[in-house]
């Protein structure tokens, strides 16, 4: 396994920022793109944090990902928007899609986006988050190219589409839920296979459908969904949700984030918004939000259980410690960034 390593994150945000802009971004939405990688690191994410920033680049120089910074409006008919974009960065175009269901929510009650020739938006929790912040119910979904089988089958038909839901509480931190509907993440496959080590039978196939330890093998193999039949049934709605809603890519249309990349990505995004002073007071809702926060986390623990927790307060935790302590980074990735970095005439310079 490599070495784990503590970096600063303004350091850290900085240096991704200076990458993406020597790569042709503007400095506002290269650091944009830096924060939502970096936070990703601090959550205790890496699957989709600094890890991503190779693999990025080559696309944008390739050509697969465009510079532009926003996504074109196909189509706005009130509580409902259609956005193209144009295979921009995700993190650019969600931000952008997230803010718009939000603004229909406070109009209408309720707000719809959808994003199609989109690309790899990072942790779905940043839309959801977003939506909370403002007072609303925010779900945030993506599809990717097939992973999954449907039960019985030997090939991939689905993607493990990742899902967010973020719920207002009225204190900083929202209730935030935020899978994909895979027994686990493909990045965290991807970062097993990197450092060398095994991964849980449950994971993953090998190519003849047999479960593996072996992430090698499983990145060849097919993913296995959560919880059987009810896993592959939700990442099926979310493919119907994103792609095939939006007008845009899904099932085998979607391409792999690893696969060519000259060939675009080509995923879809979709944005929900609910604003809760809609449906009645906004603090009554936060006060029986809290009441039912207080059922759960106040109810009979297990044996050897010493707490029990909020869908994203672990992650939560979790970053508000590394933003103090420091990113907890594999060292093989900071190599790989400062090699990119390299590659691009930029010197990151020393850590302090």
């Amino acid at each position: 396994m490599s070495d784990r390593i503590s970096v600063p994150p303004d350091w850290l945000t900085e240096a991704v920022g200076t990458v993406f802009v020597a790569a042709g971004l503007s400095p506002r939405a290269a650091a944009t793109v830096a924060r939502s990688l970096v936070e990703a690191d601090l959550r205790g994410t890496p699957s989709h944090g600094v890890l991503l920033v190779p693999m990025y680049i080559e696309r944008l120089r390739k050509g697969s990902v465009s510079t532009r910074e926003s996504a074109k409006v196909v189509s706005d008919a009130g509580a409902v928007a259609v956005l193209d974009a144009g295979h921009a960065l995700g993190q650019l175009t969600g931000d952008q899609a997230m803010e718009l269901a939000v603004d229909k929510a406070h109009t209408y009650g309720i707000g719809a986006v959808t994003v199609r020739h989109a690309f790899h938006f990072g942790g779905a929790y940043r839309y959801a988050r977003t939506a909370a912040a403002a007072g609303c119910i925010g779900i945030a979904a993506a599809n990717t190219r097939p992973l999954m089988p449907a039960p019985g089958g030997a090939a991939a038909v689905v993607g493990n589409n990742p899902l967010a839901v973020g719920v207002p509480t009225g204190h900083d931190e929202p209730i935030l839920l935020d899978m994909a509907l895979s027994e686990a993440a493909l990045g965290k496959i991807r970062l097993a296979a990197q450092q060398g080590r095994e991964i849980p039978p449950t994971w993953a196939t090998d190519r003849g459908g047999t479960p593996t330890t072996d992430p090698a093998e499983a990145l060849a193999g097919l993913l296995l969904p959560a919880a059987g039949h009810k896993g592959y049934g939700l990442a099926l709605v979310v493919d119907v949700l994103t792609g095939v809603l939006s007008g845009g890519s899904f099932g085998g249309g979607v391409r792999g984030l690893y696969a060519d990349p000259s060939t675009p990505n080509d995923c879809a995004h979709f944005f929900l918004a609910l604003d809760v002073a809609a449906f009645g007071d906004r603090d009554e809702f936060e006060q029986r939000v809290a009441a039912l926060r207080d059922q759960i986390t106040g109810s009979p623990k297990a044996p050897g259980t010493e707490r029990l927790l909020l869908p994203g307060q672990l992650e939560a935790e979790r970053q508000a410690s590394a933003t103090t302590a420091g990113v907890p980074l594999d060292a093989g990735v900071l190599a790989a960034l400062r090699e990119t970095a390299t590659s691009l005439g930029v010197a990151l310079g020393r850590l302090s």
